[in-house]
């Protein structure tokens, strides 16, 4: 009820409890923290922001559920945008988004992830499997923050596909590609490195 304005479809406020730092004291009730959390949700889900979600034709809901997906792949800040530009044109192309965090959350709601991602999450028969379903999954998995939220509805203007962690640097940042060629010789640096068999 605290979002159902904004979101008819909601049926709980994953996505909604803003991640940010919050004056609470041994008084305070859950009640109380969730719908500070949420009212602080709608103070940086502007209008115009919201205005934005409309010129891509989305509701509150798939604005949200975009920015979740940027908010759990991205490390580094400066990325927020390239990574929303490679879901925005993946969603053009009409191609899966293949987003590992919604594969983890698919697995995570039905208690069988096992730490790290198996070909059997990638098989997983769920609506928010990014790589088997095209299209956004049907909620969001995780609460984005303000940059995830504007990066969501302003992306940077790339033609990339792909992405995937940049071996090279160890800060969680990744190596982005237009090329399935240089994509697939990226994973098999990250695959290598896994393995201990790079220097």
């Amino acid at each position: 009820s605290l979002i159902i304005d904004l979101d008819p479809q909601a049926r709980d406020l994953e996505g909604y409890l803003f991640p940010d730092t919050y004056e609470y004291t041994s008084t305070t009730t859950r009640e109380q923290l969730v719908e500070t959390m949420v009212k602080r949700f709608r103070k940086v889900f502007t209008p115009e922001l919201q205005n934005q979600a409309r010129q891509f034709g989305w509701t509150t809901r798939q604005a949200v559920t975009f920015a979740s997906l940027i908010e759990k792949e991205a490390k580094v800040d400066a990325e927020r945008e390239t990574i929303s530009s490679v879901y925005h044109n993946r969603l053009q192309k009409g191609i899966q988004l293949a987003c590992d965090p919604t594969v983890i959350y698919a697995a995570l709601i039905e208690g069988k992830y096992r730490g790290k991602i198996y070909r059997s999450d990638l098989d997983r028969d769920s609506p928010y499997n990014t790589y088997k379903k095209i299209g956004m999954p049907p909620g969001p998995i995780a609460s984005p923050g303000k940059r995830s939220l504007n990066a969501a509805l302003s992306p940077a203007q790339t033609d990339y596909i792909y992405f995937v962690v940049d071996v090279t640097k160890n800060d969680g940042s990744h190596k982005f590609s237009v090329s399935s060629g240089d994509h697939d010789r990226a994973v098999q640096l990250l695959r290598q490195q896994e393995r201990g068999q790079l220097p």
